[in-house]
């Protein structure tokens, strides 16, 4: 079923952006590893709660065996804003250390940091 693909294409999306985000040393790509990781996330929450012949939960008189439950939908929704939020967020304080530092990368933003606190 095409489920069981998209279940582990997002098994593997995740275990991919977690090795990207171990081994980068640029703050940009650690951003994008993270908004990686978040979706594989979401994106496995919601195939492992597929079913197929199943009704959306809007209309009047519907048999509850054959409706969807809302609660992973909303669920799912709410941890898009919260990913959404966490990025900019985090582009903000990569654009906020880009000025201070003049660097993308996370070793020489360290080093300078303490060269400047020396």
């Amino acid at each position: 079923m095409i489920a069981d693909y998209i279940e582990l294409f997002a098994v593997a999306m995740f275990f991919i952006s977690f090795y990207g985000l171990i081994t980068t040393s640029n703050i940009v790509k650690s951003i994008i590893f993270l908004v990686m990781k978040e979706t594989a996330v979401i994106m496995f929450f919601l195939t492992i709660g597929y079913q197929s012949g199943i009704l959306p939960p809007i209309g009047v008189d519907l048999d509850p065996s054959i409706v969807a439950d809302p609660l992973p939908q909303a669920l799912m929704i709410t941890a898009v804003v919260i990913g959404l939020c966490s990025t900019a967020v985090n582009i903000v304080m990569f654009i906020t250390l880009f000025r201070g530092f003049g660097t993308a990368n996370w070793s020489s933003a360290k080093t300078k940091d303490a060269e400047q606190n020396i």
